[in-house]
Formats: structure tokens, C-alpha cells, sequence
């Protein structure tokens, strides 16, 4: 093996609650996957088919440390979501089968440089910029699906400071869980280590230093932070 001018950054590891660590491979983002979601930022749901974005691994915070206000943006939102950790390679997969690839869910957060994004929008340019940043996904331990049960109606909610931001349930999702991994499996060979981070509901907002912020779905481990 050829050695390197530098050290390769380490695989980043998240928590599984009761068991050991999930290594991250890569973290795909659904878009406007809630309907009032894409209402509120002046768009239509388009149920032709998802649309995704992309986050680095190494965008990685995990929950409970504290998120360092990023630069040149005066505009961070949280967006609070499912994530999906995926188990087993998995292509041109079935709606039907989807969940066979599934090792178990966390609570997320896509944190957001709104004014970046927005500018990005406006020239038709991509959202690197205002979505992919360090800190950018905040993620909880992960729950092992057979330990969670089955996606149901679980309610999805973020408070601020104590305050309730956001609030929805799973089953308001346009496009649930299995739609979603066969589809992006048409695009991607998914592979153990992968993330999806299924979409955020309405009531996206600002946040600023000092903000405290925690989300939870269900019995999940609830997905913490405070912006320093």
C-alpha cells in the first residue's frame, strides 16, 4: 500500500444504541419531502419522483456536542428529520423489498445556511454550499429497526430552546421509506454505511448562537445540539 503525504481522516462512527458503531459511507438528503414543508418555501410537492442532495460524511456532528455558528451566513435553519441507516448493498431494489436493506433509524439534523442555499437557487447553481458544511448533519444514535418496529405515525418534532418548531408525523412523509430507498438505489449502489435523511416538515426556522435544540421521533434517542 502507498504511503501518504498525510494521514487519511479517520471513518466517522456513530452510536448504536446497545451495540457498538455504524461507520458512515456517504449521506443522502430527500428534498421537500413533506408537503406544507415545500408549501412554506414556495414550492409544489412534485410526486413524479424524489430529488436528493448530498452531504460529506465528514459533515458529521453527533448529537449532544455543541454546533460553532458557521461562516459567511447570517441565515441557519434547522430542518429536523428521519434518518435512514442503511444495512446491506442494495440496486435497483423493489418498494417491496426496500426495507430488507434497513439497519436501523436515528433522529437528524439538516442544518441549513438559508441565505447561501437561497442564493444558489436564484443563479440555478447547487446547494453545496448552503447544505454540505462542517457540522452541516447533526445525527443521534442510531436504533436498530427490529428494536424500533415498524414506521407508523410516530411524531416528528424540534423544539428551541423549550419551544416546539416543528411537529408532524412520519405517515405525512410524500414519499415514505421504501419509495425512497428503491429509488435512490436506481441512481446509487447503496451500501452499508449510507444515510438517508428522508426530508423535514414545516416550520423550518432560524437559529442563533446560544439556541438550544432538540428533536425527537418516537423512542428514538433524541437528536440534541446548543449553537455556540
Amino acid at each position: 500500500m502507498a504511503q501518504t503525504v498525510f494521514a487519511p481522516a479517520a471513518t466517522p462512527i456513530i452510536p448504536i444504541t446497545d451495540h457498538s458503531g455504524f461507520p458512515v459511507h456517504r449521506i443522502f438528503c430527500v428534498g421537500r419531502n413533506y408537503a406544507a414543508h415545500a408549501a412554506e418555501m414556495g414550492h409544489a410537492v412534485d410526486r413524479e419522483a424524489p430529488f436528493y442532495f448530498n452531504k460529506s460524511a465528514h459533515a458529521l456532528l453527533l448529537s449532544g456536542n455543541d454546533m460553532p455558528y458557521p461562516p459567511r451566513t447570517n441565515d441557519l435553519h434547522h430542518e429536523m428529520e428521519l434518518v435512514i441507516a442503511i444495512g446491506s448493498s442494495a440496486q435497483n431494489i423493489s418498494v417491496d423489498d426496500a426495507m430488507d436493506v434497513v439497519f436501523g433509524y436515528a433522529c437528524g439534523l439538516d442544518m441549513t445556511r438559508r441565505d447561501l442555499q437561497a442564493a444558489a437557487k436564484d443563479k440555478r447553481r447547487p446547494w453545496d454550499t448552503g447544505k454540505d458544511f462542517e457540522n452541516a448533519a447533526i445525527i443521534a444514535p442510531i436504533t436498530v429497526a427490529a428494536e424500533f418496529g415498524s414506521l407508523k405515525d410516530q411524531v416528528i418534532q424540534l423544539t428551541v430552546n423549550g419551544d416546539t418548531r416543528q411537529e408532524a408525523t412520519l405517515a405525512d412523509m410524500v414519499w415514505s421509506v421504501p419509495e425512497i430507498i428503491a429509488d435512490l438505489s436506481t441512481l446509487y449502489n447503496l451500501q452499508p454505511g449510507d444515510l438517508i435523511m428522508t426530508g423535514t416538515p414545516a416550520g423550518v426556522g432560524v437559529v442563533t448562537p446560544g439556541d438550544v435544540l432538540r428533536g425527537t421521533i418516537g423512542d428514538l434517542a433524541p437528536v440534541e445540539t446548543t449553537i455556540t
